[in-house]
């Protein structure tokens, strides 16, 4: 059930450019937003289909929600897919990359 999940959270495009984005640096809900062309709301929708597969955490801070990437949140999907051979470890640096040359039209610009 846990693979379904994790499998489910990054078929969606926004849900992969926010784990993209985390990979930075831990990011206040309003941040995560910004880049989006989407509600405050569908983003906390994102956020928590996220949560709930065990990719990020969110934490309360004083007045603002903060989410924070679960550094080894993929390591029971590369498992799996080392299973069948094909597949390196996951590095989430080169997951990084690959998500910036395949979807550069969904990651927000960075500085």
């Amino acid at each position: 059930m846990h693979l379904d999940a994790v499998f489910a959270a990054l078929a969606d495009p926004t849900r992969r450019a926010i784990l993209t984005m985390l990979l930075e640096d831990d990011m206040a809900v309003t941040d995560v937003a910004e880049p989006f062309a989407m509600s405050l709301a569908a983003i906390s929708k994102h956020l928590s289909i996220l949560t709930r597969a065990g990719l990020i955490n969110q934490e309360k801070r004083g007045r603002v929600k903060w989410c924070k990437l679960e550094p080894d949140a993929l390591r029971g999907a590369s498992v799996w897919m080392q299973g069948f051979g094909q597949f390196e470890p996951v590095n989430l640096e080169a997951f990084e990359r690959f998500l910036a040359q395949e979807l550069p039209e969904t990651l927000p610009e960075r500085d």
